[in-house]
Order: C-alpha cells, then sequence, then structure tokens
C-alpha cells in the first residue's frame, strides 16, 4: 500500500500541529505495511527529495503567496508524477492551492482529505475560493473529522456529512525524547519548578494576549515556548504591562520541549478561534500528564480537555475567566495532580498514535480496495 501525501509545508521547514500530525501517521501506518511519501513545498534550494524517519519527502520550490496560500507550478506536476505512483492520495485541509492542484494535475486515484480547520480569518477571500473548494470536497472519495466536537460544529463538513467520518489525531510517546535530568537541571533553575506551559506557534488565533492579561497583577510563573508572526507584538505586549513573570524561550527542539512538559505544573492554551482546530500541543501536555487550561470554541480543544476532569475550560476572549481558572490550579494542587492523572488516562484510551495509524490503515484499504472492485 502506497500512500502520497500533500500539504503545503512539511519537516524539516516547519514543525506545525498539522506537520506533526503527518509525520506521525506515516511513521505510524508504516509499521502497519504503509509505504508513505508526502510531496510539499520549500523556500530550500537543496535536499528536494530527502529521508525522513522512514518516509520520503518531495520538496518543490514555492513561487508565490497569496493570503498565506503558497502557489508552485512545480507541484502541479509532481502530484500528477507522485499520485499515478500512489494507491491512495490523502490531502490535508485547508489549501486552496491543493484543490486547484488536485484538479490540474487530472489525479484519479482514491483520495482521502482530513479536515484539519475550517478557514477563519480571509473571509473576502473565502467567497471566490468557495466553489473551488465545494467541488474538491465533493470530487474526494472521504472526509475526516479530527473529533466529534468539530464534525458536530462545522458547516462545511455538515455540508459532506455522508462522506464523513472521525478520526482523532494521536501521539506516540515513544518518538519523543526520555526527559533529560542534566537538561530539565538547567530549566529548572532558569523557570522554577512550578509554572504555566504554552507550547506553540505564536499566532494570532492563539491568544496569547489572553494569556498576558490573564496573568497581569498576578506573579504566577508563565513559561512561552514557540515563535512565529506576532512574537514581537506579544513581548511588547508584556512589557507594557510589567510582565517581569513571563518568560519568552522562543522555538526549542523535542528534547528542550519534553524537557518543560515534564516540569511544568499545567499547560495554559488559550485559543481563542476556530482556526484552532485540534490543539497538538495541549494533547502533548495531556500525554505528560499535565491538567490544562483551554476555551471552549467548539473544536477539539474540548475533545482532549474535559472541564472538571482533565483542566479548567472558559469561555474564549476571556482574560478574567482564564485568570481564575489558572488561580483554581495554583491553589489546589491536590486537584491539578488528579486532573493530570486523568488526562494522562484519557491519552492512553482514545489519542495514541497507533490508534489513529490503525483507523487511518484501515480507511486505506477500505479506499483502495473499493477503487480496485
Amino acid at each position: 500500500m502506497r500512500v502520497l501525501h500533500f500539504y503545503k509545508t512539511y519537516y524539516p521547514d516547519s514543525l506545525g500541529g498539522v506537520e506533526q500530525v503527518i509525520r506521525q501517521l506515516c511513521v505510524g501506518t508504516s509499521r502497519l505495511g504503509v509505504t508513505n511519501e508526502v510531496l510539499t513545498l520549500t523556500r530550500s534550494k537543496a535536499d528536494p527529495v530527502l529521508e525522513f524517519e522512514g518516509h520520503t519527502v518531495h520538496r518543490v520550490p514555492l513561487n508565490f503567496e497569496i493570503a498565506s496560500t503558497g502557489f508552485s507550478l512545480a507541484a502541479i506536476g509532481a502530484l500528477a508524477r507522485l499520485s499515478q505512483q500512489a494507491d491512495v492520495v490523502h490531502y490535508h485541509f485547508p489549501w486552496p492551492f491543493m484543490d486547484l492542484a488536485h484538479f490540474a494535475a487530472r489525479v484519479n486515484k482514491p483520495s482521502v482529505v482530513t479536515y484539519h480547520s475550517d478557514i477563519v480569518r480571509q473571509r473576502h477571500l473565502l467567497k471566490v475560493y468557495q466553489p473551488l473548494k465545494h467541488r474538491f470536497l465533493h470530487r474526494v472519495n472521504q472526509i475526516v473529522a479530527t473529533s466529534p466536537n468539530y464534525m458536530a460544529s462545522s458547516a462545511v463538513l455538515d455540508r459532506f456529512r455522508d462522506k464523513t467520518r472521525v478520526i482523532t489525531y494521536g501521539l506516540d510517546k515513544d518518538i519523543y525524547p526520555e526527559p533529560d535530568a542534566g537538561r530539565q537541571a538547567r530549566w529548572r533553575a532558569e523557570v522554577g519548578d512550578k509554572f504555566f506551559l504554552f507550547v506553540g506557534v505564536l499566532r494570532y488565533y492563539k491568544g496569547l494576549h489572553i494569556l498576558l492579561d490573564a496573568v497581569a497583577n498576578t506573579d504566577y510563573p508563565v513559561v512561552i515556548v514557540g515563535a512565529g508572526p506576532i512574537e514581537q507584538e506579544l513581548k511588547e505586549h508584556a512589557q507594557r504591562l510589567g510582565l517581569t513573570h513571563v518568560k519568552f524561550v522562543g522555538a526549542l527542539d523535542d528534547a528542550d520541549k519534553v524537557a518543560l512538559l515534564t516540569l511544568c505544573y499545567a499547560v495554559a492554551f488559550p485559543s481563542h478561534l476556530r482556526s484552532e482546530a485540534f490543539g497538538i500541543s495541549l494533547l502533548e501536555g495531556a500525554m505528560y500528564g499535565k491538567p490544562m487550561i483551554s476555551s471552549e470554541i467548539g473544536t477539539g480543544t474540548t475533545y482532549i480537555n474535559i472541564d472538571g476532569e482533565t483542566g479548567l475550560v472558559v469561555p474564549p476572549s476571556d482574560p478574567q475567566a482564564f485568570g481564575a481558572a489558572m488561580r483554581t490550579l495554583w491553589e489546589n494542587p491536590a486537584m491539578a495532580q488528579a486532573m493530570g492523572q486523568r488526562a494522562a488516562q484519557r491519552y492512553e484510551d482514545l489519542f495514541t498514535a497507533a490508534q489513529m495509524a490503525e483507523s487511518y490503515a484501515a480507511l486505506y484499504r477500505e479506499l483502495h480496495e473499493g477503487a480496485a472492485g
């Protein structure tokens, strides 16, 4: 079984949540006999083809971007060529150029779309793109929603309910580095051993301004891991608020991230818009047995974090409510610890990479056998 994944960014250029899901899918399904390849765009002139964790990554030049959508003429030819060698083509939505490329490359293999998120921000461009989007989603064989919450709350998925199923994301803890005692000691010396942790790309929908406002006039230590387009804006906001107890530590490798996930008291995840369709770093917090604070935005974040069970869930864009939740966890360590234990159990029950890989491998076989029959 040969599967071709198509997405705008991937390792080693980008380390976001969708890329992590594709990575986990490729590693997990390869253990079940699937040969995976990934086609992606790059600004780099080096390594057009490379091997990564047992799968092949094909990188074609990114020509230009419009409204955060990358375009590549070479991608159309590469998609046509590589799809001919594949049994199933696996698309990762949203990426409007991908829809166009599917038709331009005349892909005629069984296809599945993982619907990672609605398009939230570019509303005017969405009106222009909508006919192509609906045609593309109508043409593919199967759509996968990433949580029952998102399936229930997405108007787009409701339109295609008859061909949509739910397969949640999963993570394999074994591919993360083992916590390193020396590294943990260095971080403990820098940030202490009781702090709230945020991990993620610093984007508009992550709600970090809400987190900063929530800890104004408190002394709760907060460590923010990640880089991104609004990093400077957030640092200036923290400076205006006089937040000396908030540390921006930049993008870190997995070993440092694991050290901080292991050390932290709780995970703060203030995403306030539906662009945050799931929350991979929130799931990482559950995997490491940490209580979580998140907002109710009708997406997978509240499938990971169950209010009062694995953490606390508050209304979006409400710094006072978010701060009150932080205070509740901070002042009740026994409750926080119990929530963290239940979060780890929920990860084991629902969110392992093995479960995700088995579900997708079964879907690939179903699509392949359906095409052959």
